[in-house]
């Protein structure tokens, strides 16, 4: 595809179309076009023939689409489109608030405007207000796209009985559910399944290799196994997310073959926690992660999928990071991405364990912590044998006990206060997390100050201008100890500080 044919930006109906003829996939999930002849809504890489531009209306979000009267395409599937960034303007706060919802639906839990307002400490009068002026629908009717979406992908890639596929997107009754799918989709939930879908959203889907040599096995997915796809906007530095992920990745909980990366995972689902695994494989020339997921994870497949998302930072724009990142004193490198967090409090317990020591010392505490305090596992995969600890196995460990790997007391105490907040809910460690009442939180702890809260915030909030000035690899890779000289410096890669810290740490690893 040659993405040299479109514009840069697409702000106009012109520069829209122009993009959508291109199938410019940089621009998937920025909008999303109706043809009012066909009454169907696309993304811009939809294969379909190119309609008419006098037929194309644009649109910022499906949500839209939707509420203007058309129906998703059976063929690109807006669902899997990449989601928007974060970015410091004023829309942040509604941004917020449509992560908030996005979350609480995908993990199948009630959604309450008035609850969303309160965490982020508005009314929700407020929140109704600056919610449709960001993003030009009603919160209600944005929640009922998401549950919708969500459920269409689950009707589409999983064999999930219409009962479950209800409840897992948020509808108390199956009665609801198909009103509410027939109303706006005008098709039953049990017709889409019989629906041709074209070959974009058909195409097969590789499944994995047969059983390999221990250590580096792969198993072949049974069909209780679904496989789901995700897109992403191109460019993106697959070797980089990779190599970030090998290197910090502990033994028997993830591991990184070739364009793979897979991992036990614990998932909360109601009062009750599920095991399982999942593996993630890129697709680079079709700008999507095709993901596998163990079958105790299929009623908690829409949370799995965001956490898949966040870990991969698949919702990132590097039309809006890259000239930002173009100022640093190195050659870019495209595509960027935050290496994110599958679990937070297991990506908050390894930045605590690498508090002034290597990757590679804090990798073997947290194999050793893992070994002691993780749960065994059976997985069709050689190399994923536990689970990673828990913050309730942290919290309620004798101290003693966890010094004894190697921790130094301080440590300990560190790693324990935050178990003991995150365990008893007082702290969340998500890309829904307030950011400012979560950080003041965690540095209210013992143990944990600006640096670690920082690469907290980096990776288990996904605060895109998170910046630990004092981290020694970044005043490496910048050739200097003076902190308030980066300070300075970096005021120039903002709202993308975090971005600039990813590129700075590969940066240094190119030195050694």
């Amino acid at each position: 595809m040659d993405t040299a044919a479109a514009p840069a930006e697409a702000d106009t109906p012109d520069a829209r179309y122009a993009a959508l003829a291109a199938r410019d996939a940089r621009f998937d999930g920025r909008f999303f076009v109706g043809v009012t002849s066909t009454g169907i809504y696309c993304r811009p890489v939809c294969r379909v023939r190119l309609p008419l531009q006098r037929n194309c209306r644009f649109f910022g979000n499906a949500a839209s689409a939707e509420q203007a009267g058309f129906r998703p395409c059976l063929r690109c599937r807006p669902e899997l489109a990449p989601g928007l960034s974060f970015t410091d303007s004023s829309q942040v706060l509604a941004q917020h608030a449509a992560r908030l919802m996005e979350q609480a639906v995908m993990e199948g839990q009630p959604v309450s405007l008035p609850g969303v307002a309160g965490r982020l400490g508005v009314t929700d009068r407020h929140l109704r207000r600056i919610f449709q002026e960001a993003h030009g629908v009603s919160p209600i009717d944005f929640l009922t796209t998401q549950r919708l979406l969500l459920a269409k992908r689950l009707l589409t890639d999983t064999a999930m009985p219409v009962t479950h596929v209800a409840l897992a997107s948020g509808y108390g009754s199956v009665r609801r559910f198909n009103a509410a799918f027939a109303e706006r989709y005008r098709l039953s939930p049990s017709a889409l399944r019989r629906e041709p879908a074209g070959p974009e959203a058909g195409a097969p889907v590789r499944s994995p290799r047969g059983a390999m040599p221990a250590g580096r096995g792969r198993a072949r997915p049974s069909p209780a196994q679904p496989v789901l796809r995700l897109g992403y906007r191109p460019p993106f530095d697959v070797p980089g997310v990779l190599r970030f992920f090998a290197q910090r990745a502990v033994p028997g909980i993830e591991a990184v073959d070739g364009l793979s990366l897979r991992r036990t995972l614990v998932m909360p689902h109601g009062a009750e926690a599920l095991a399982g695994w999942l593996e993630l494989r890129f697709v680079p020339e079709r700008h999507e992660v095709h993901v596998t997921l163990s079958p105790a994870f299929v009623p908690v497949l829409g949370a799995a999928l965001q956490r898949v998302r966040h870990a991969l930072d698949l919702d990132a724009d590097p039309a809006l990071v890259d000239p930002v990142l173009a100022t640093l004193p190195m050659v870019p490198v495209p595509g960027i991405r935050l290496a994110g967090s599958f679990d937070g409090f297991e990506t908050a317990m390894r930045v605590v364990l690498g508090q002034q020591v290597t990757v590679a010392a804090a990798r073997t505490l947290a194999r050793r912590i893992a070994e002691r305090f993780g749960e065994a596992i059976e997985t069709p995969f050689a190399d994923l044998v536990r689970l990673p600890p828990t913050p309730a196995a942290i919290a309620q460990a004798d101290p003693e006990e966890i010094g004894r790997l190697g921790i130094v007391r301080q440590r300990v105490r560190a790693l324990q206060a935050l178990a003991a907040e995150v365990h008893a809910g007082r702290i969340a460690l998500h890309r829904g997390a307030p950011l400012a009442a979560t950080m003041a939180a965690m540095q209210a702890l013992p143990g944990i100050g600006e640096w670690t809260a920082q690469l907290i915030a980096l990776r288990a909030l996904a605060w895109p201008d998170a910046f630990p000035s004092t981290d020694i690899g970044l005043l490496n890779a910048l050739g200097t100890r003076d902190v308030a000289a980066v300070l300075a410096q970096a005021e120039a890669w903002r709202p993308w500080r975090g971005y600039a810290v990813m590129r700075l740490w590969q940066h240094l690893e190119t030195l050694k």
